[in-house]
């Protein structure tokens, strides 16, 4: 009792210690175990000794069963239970016994056989990287192992129970699937393997909304993949899914709602339709842009605040007020916005631009905001007559209209209202004004600009007088007016200006030149205003110059007219033009004249001189002139084709090129050449031509020519055939060009020639008798007023077959043109 008591106790401190505890006498004999399956123990011990054989026996613990019993040599150190009852402690004994069966040592150790092997149900797989496997659980089993082999290369898991699942396989790869159970003594055997694919992987998804209601999906090719579903549906559950199947590795859902989120779901599925692993992607699509868009505006303070009604689904807003020159830019996630810093004189396109993660929306119909106008700028004050002030600025963009406030020094205020960018406003001698100028538009008014004063200039002398002393002096002479302190007397002409400056009341100019009428002005200055340039002038003419030649202008063929600049009233001009042809004249007192009947394609000099009571001048410097090409006189023309008329024409004096022209109702034939021929094509048949012809001189003067109107030869028929008429007969018909014209017909044979003229308007003509068997050219040409035959019309070439004696078939050979 006492021992069994004691092994009892052993048995279960030997399984609290893991069944690892060896037990043996103080021999330094042991046993060690280094495998363990469901029905066998590996077993393996040191050389003892004096020993010749080794016995070792297995008994189970607690169970009913038989005891295995199992000798090995001295050679054999190590050994294997087998047969061994699944799950199941044994107690192992080893005796080492020497050659009498004499125990020398003896050792024992406790171990549990491993669980019995499991049986796999089913192996399947759900998702592209792993296969699930199912199986009946296995009695003492703790946990199993399963394994996933694919050709060389294998992965483990160790699950705790039915089912287990193995990861980290490749997709769309065939498996083979093994399970093994285990228990604190070992690992099972492996199971009879299962073959398992995994499925395909799932595509990758790219998405993006490319415009507010449409969504683009791509994604890269999948191994083994025959084609894809993807489905797409609003990710708060309205409206209804869209599923779309594809073998293409890209789509795009069309007709979404703007600014809202969707899920998108695809999956591959391969050759037997058999799905694999799906991904799943949220996007939103782009918001619509913004409706109702609306713009006040502050003319205080330059700014503008653009509000707008929401839209679904964005995030954010931009507001860009643009013009040509500059870009402002606002942004709020509310639906108004303040654009600051305008500026005046603007017109900029406001427009308003949605935002989410997903893109941006198109840009709202722009919105046109003009603000107010900016202060007019360039003022200038002048006083452009006596007693007239001129204000004068520059134009403002967008300004309708123009306010100008005058107030003088002695209070009194006017204004002018234009829409110009000038006002008259009376004004006197010797006062201040404060002038000052506004813009407005519909927006508002300018903001101020810079306020102008001005002081008149004193008043003018009125009753000067200017006298000719000699040819190149003058004295003037006026008197006193209020305000002046110093004159300045001016003689202007076209080359410059004298002047005289002196505080008494007259001034004598010297120096002036001859031929040149004088403007003389006698100016009064102040200190504050200077010069009043509203004073009246007098002219004063010295003796005439030489007169320059301004411009000659080409007034016809044969006559021109002399232009010059006239400084002198009292002069009379004469104008000459001299040439190798002789000389030719004209007078006037004005500044031109007219010479008459010069010759055509000639070159002249022209020069004139100016006559008065003081004497005659020198003669101007001469200017050459020439005179048009002379026309042709005879001109010829000769119709080469229907289409094509030869133009030729004598040499005109002076023309270096010609180009010449028939022009009809129907259109235009024109060639440039420099001989005196030309060939013009495009020529239209039975047309009436105008002829013209210009001829052109080498500096491009020309001379345009008209001759006695050209007509073309009548048109040629059309659809020229002949036919079989009774036994010997023949009729050639035809598609008449013009109603009422006549056309003679002429056959051309081998053996005989045929001439018939229809009577006028019909459009064939019969040959009764005409010998077979041979080729005729068959020619029908309009008959001229004269009775001569054209020779422009193309012949048609017809055989003409024997039927026995009679005409048998008309057979058509072809076209030959004239």
């Amino acid at each position: 009792m006492g021992g069994g008591k004691r092994t009892s106790l052993l048995v279960v401190a030997l399984i609290c210690s893991n069944l690892e505890t060896i037990f043996s006498a103080n021999t330094g004999f042991s046993m060690s175990i280094y495998d363990v399956t469901s029905r066998s123990i590996y077993l393996s011990w040191p050389k003892f000794s004096g020993a010749s054989s080794y016995k070792v026996t297995a008994n189970p613990v607690n169970t009913v069963g038989q005891s295995l019993l199992a000798h090995f040599s001295d050679v054999t150190l190590k050994g294997t239970l087998t047969s061994l009852i699944p799950n199941t402690i044994y107690v192992i004994q080893a005796e080492a016994i020497d050659k009498n069966g004499i125990i020398l040592a003896e050792t024992q150790i406790m171990q549990s056989t491993a669980p019995d092997i499991p049986v796999i149900d089913q192996a399947y797989s759900k998702l592209s990287n792993s296969i699930t496997v199912e199986w009946r659980a296995v009695l003492g089993a703790t946990s199993y192992l399963l394994t996933a082999q694919d050709g060389d290369s294998f992965i483990e898991t160790t699950v705790t129970n039915s089912p287990g699942t193995v990861t980290g396989l490749k997709a769309a790869t065939l498996y083979r699937i093994t399970i093994r159970s285990i228990n604190s003594g070992g690992r099972s055997q492996p199971s009879p393997s299962r073959k398992a694919k995994t499925v395909l992987a799932a595509p990758i998804l790219s998405v993006s909304s490319p415009s507010c209601n449409s969504i683009a999906v791509s994604w890269k090719a999948v191994y083994m993949a025959a084609g894809f579903s993807v489905s797409l549906m609003r990710s708060d559950g309205l409206g209804r899914m869209l599923k779309e199947n594809t073998t293409n590795t890209s789509l795009i859902f069309t007709d979404l709602d703007p600014g809202t989120l969707y899920t998108i779901k695809a999956y591959a599925w391969n050759v037997n339709g058999m799905p694999g692993d799906d991904f799943t992607y949220n996007q939103r699509t782009s918001p619509k842009a913004p409706a109702d868009v609306q713009v006040a505006f502050n003319s205080g303070t330059l700014r503008a605040i653009v509000s707008w009604m929401p839209t679904e689904g964005a995030l954010t807003y931009s507001v860009i007020a643009s013009n040509r020159l500059l870009k402002l830019k606002c942004n709020t996630s509310s639906t108004s916005c303040m654009v600051p810093s305008l500026q005046c004189g603007s017109e900029y396109s406001v427009f308003v631009i949605a935002h989410n993660d997903a893109g941006s929306s198109k840009p709202t119909v722009a919105v046109n905001l003009r603000t107010i106008p900016c202060a007019p700028g360039s003022i200038s004050i002048e006083e452009d007559e006596t007693g007239i002030l001129l204000v004068s600025w520059s134009s403002v963009n967008f300004g309708r209209y123009y306010v100008v406030f005058v107030k003088s020094d002695d209070g009194l205020e006017v204004h002018c209202n234009t829409s110009h960018t000038q006002c008259h406003f009376q004004s006197d001698c010797g006062f201040t004004y404060f002038i000052s100028v506004f813009a407005y538009n519909k927006a508002g008014q300018s903001p101020l600009g810079d306020v102008f004063n001005y002081t008149t200039a004193p008043c003018c002398p009125s009753d000067f007088s200017a006298v000719v002393v000699s040819s190149d002096t003058l004295q003037v002479t006026w008197s006193p007016v209020r305000g002046a302190e110093m004159y300045e007397t001016r003689a202007a002409d076209w080359t410059g200006v004298v002047l005289c400056n002196d505080t008494a009341p007259a001034c004598t100019l010297s120096t002036l030149r001859c031929s040149t009428q004088y403007n003389i002005t006698v100016y009064s200055f102040s200190e504050v205003r200077g010069s009043n340039k509203s004073c009246a002038s007098k002219y004063v003419a010295t003796a005439p110059c030489s007169p320059e030649i301004k411009n000659i202008s080409k007034d016809a063929l044969s006559v021109i007219s002399v232009y010059w600049q006239s400084n002198n009233d009292e002069a009379t001009y004469i104008v000459t033009a001299r040439g190798e042809a002789g000389l030719w004249h004209c007078t006037s007192s004005g500044n031109s004249c007219t010479i008459i009947n010069l010759p055509c394609g000639s070159v002249f000099s022209v020069s004139a001189i100016a006559r008065s009571p003081a004497g005659q001048s020198l003669p101007s410097y001469s200017v050459p002139l020439e005179t048009a090409p002379c026309c042709p006189n005879d001109l010829t023309l000769t119709q080469v084709t229907q289409s094509v008329t030869n133009i030729s024409w004598s040499v005109g004096m002076g023309a270096q090129t010609y180009v010449t022209t028939l022009e009809s109702p129907k259109g235009q034939a024109k060639c440039h050449t420099l001989q005196n021929y030309c060939l013009l094509g495009c020529i239209t048949c039975g047309t009436n031509y105008t002829v013209s012809l210009k001829a052109v001189s080498e500096t491009g003067l020309t001379s345009s020519c008209t001759y006695q109107g050209y007509s073309s030869s009548a048109c040629c028929p059309s659809g020229v055939k002949l036919y079989r008429l009774g036994n010997n007969g023949i009729r050639v018909h035809w598609r008449a060009s013009e109603e009422m014209t006549t056309y003679n017909t002429d056959l051309y044979g081998s053996k005989s020639n045929f001439t018939c003229a229809p009577h006028s308007g019909l459009s064939h003509c019969d040959i009764t008798e005409i010998p077979c068997g041979d080729v005729y050219s068959v020619v029908v040409t309009p008959a001229t007023a004269k009775g001569l035959k054209l020779t422009l019309c193309p012949k048609n070439i017809y055989s003409v077959t024997c039927s026995g004696s009679s005409v048998g078939m008309v057979i058509y050979r072809g076209k030959r043109n004239a």
